[in-house]
């Protein structure tokens, strides 16, 4: 597997949303969010498109890279939903940037980050592409309903990006999907077709909160160890567990059961809620800026999300 990540950067909306700001309208309270997912805070669009966001990303870690826009041979964003429906988000980057490479968007919703890397490595291996750059972006306050507790204080806007190339730096990749659709989706619209006997419009986000957390914890805990398994090592060989920042209780059950400590598994919930495909790189890229993550140290990304989908990969930081 030839990829290895040379620019990172991220993007967040300038308005900050805190729990006492949504305690305003809902029945809840700082207390009772904090208890339950452990966050604080998150970031909302207000007044920026998802597309300035990725730019936004997308720019740094080229910067980040030493490398212009014309540099690059593909273009790829993770994202449930850009800015319209057609042209993809990548192409609207990709206008912005004046890049003249292929672009297209990849959805695998929560997992979309590590779908992203796995399309990239192919991308790599196969010769068609040296300079990658991989968004991830999502505005995820469009799709929820705001007149709902159990959803709307999870989530947060943002985007995540990362220049890859050709290297050695991952060492193990997968991905799965078992195809169901129930416990967290959401549904889009028919339109007005005047031929179908009943149209439907478009729904809000839709989480079954219990199932969703049972599918993250096991999955976790599966797909760790499969990775650990194939490549020999335990989690004591793992400096970092980079996981989706869904919810905090998700992320200390994952610690508590592979008995590590806290320092190994980095979190910025707290501050950015989840932000689905982007949480993860924007956390990448907050760890290499505050100098955490140094050449050599092994990093374990895991991913779950709507699909039901899993990425997961294992990385010796180049």
């Amino acid at each position: 597997m030839s990829l290895k990540i040379i620019g990172t950067g991220m993007a967040l909306p300038e308005k900050r949303v805190s729990n006492e700001d949504l305690s305003a309208f809902l029945d809840t309270s700082d207390q009772w969010i904090i208890e339950k997912t452990g966050i604080k805070n998150r970031f909302i669009c207000t007044k920026e498109s998802l597309t300035d966001l990725a730019e936004t990303a997308g720019r740094t870690a080229l910067e980040k890279a030493g490398l212009k826009p014309s540099d690059l041979d593909l273009i790829l964003c993770s994202t449930i939903s850009g800015d319209y429906t057609t042209p993809s988000l990548a192409c609207c980057v990709s206008q912005r940037l004046s890049a003249t490479c292929p672009a297209l968007d990849l959805n695998a919703a929560c997992s979309g980050f590590i779908y992203a890397l796995d399309a990239a490595a192919a991308y790599l291996n196969s010769e068609k592409a040296k300079n990658i750059l991989i968004i991830s972006a999502e505005m995820m306050s469009k799709h929820i309903d705001w007149n709902d507790r159990a959803t709307c204080v999870l989530f947060g806007d943002g985007a995540g990006a990362c220049v890859v190339t050709k290297g050695t730096a991952l060492r193990y990749i997968n991905l799965t999907a078992d195809g169901e659709i129930r416990p967290l989706h959401l549904k889009t619209g028919t339109g007005n077709n005047p031929f179908r006997k009943i149209n439907e419009a478009q729904e809000p986000f839709v989480m079954e909160g219990q199932e969703v957390f049972k599918f993250a914890v096991q999955s976790i805990e599966k797909e760790v160890a499969r990775a650990l398994d194939t490549l020999a090592l335990t989690a004591k060989d793992i400096d970092y567990f980079l996981i989706h920042q869904a919810n905090q209780r998700i992320l200390d059950s994952a610690r508590i059961r592979m008995k590590q400590p806290d320092n190994k598994f980095p979190a910025n919930i707290h501050q950015t809620g989840n932000i689905s495909s982007a949480s993860i790189p924007i956390l990448l890229d907050e760890m290499l800026s505050e100098g955490k993550i140094k050449t050599g140290d092994t990093l374990l990304l895991t991913a779950f999300g709507a699909g039901l989908t899993t990425g997961t990969c294992v990385m010796i930081w180049e």
